[in-house]
């Protein structure tokens, strides 16, 4: 059902700050920001030769990132996304074993113009899913 590691997403306090550390010390380009409202953040994409690296600041007041930099000033890693080939056939798998589907279980469209959901973290193993459709 998996395909392949899409991205790792890491929240940071400040992109600007974020994107200069990853060009000075890692050689790497980061994409222009951009402002997603629907899911309250801005992102970044570091793109590496086998997946990327997910940047995102809080948007808005109400950003669901925002706790995450309360508990966790400096940043961190913040979820891990999965492709999937059919959105459908995962989630029922997923529901399957138990996995919990947060939301409303169907997919909203993410930053790649795809759609994705998220797995809830205490089903897996602590750490939060995103699955996107590829």
């Amino acid at each position: 059902m998996i395909g392949a590691l899409n991205h790792v997403a890491v929240v940071v306090p400040d992109l600007s700050k974020a994107c200069r550390l990853y060009e000075s010390a890692f050689g790497c380009t980061p994409s222009p920001p951009v402002a997603v409202p629907e899911h309250g953040v801005t992102v970044v994409f570091i793109e590496l030769s086998n997946t990327k690296i997910e940047l995102l600041e809080p948007l808005g007041a109400h950003s669901p990132v925002r706790k995450f930099l309360e508990r966790n000033p400096a940043g961190g890693i913040h979820h891990i996304c999965l492709e999937v080939p059919d959105m459908d056939e995962a989630v029922d798998r997923v529901a399957g074993a138990g996995v919990r589907v947060l939301g409303d279980g169907s997919a909203a469209i993410g930053a790649h113009g795809k759609p994705v959901l998220f797995l809830h973290p205490r089903d897996c193993l602590g750490t939060l899913v995103e699955l996107e459709e590829a």
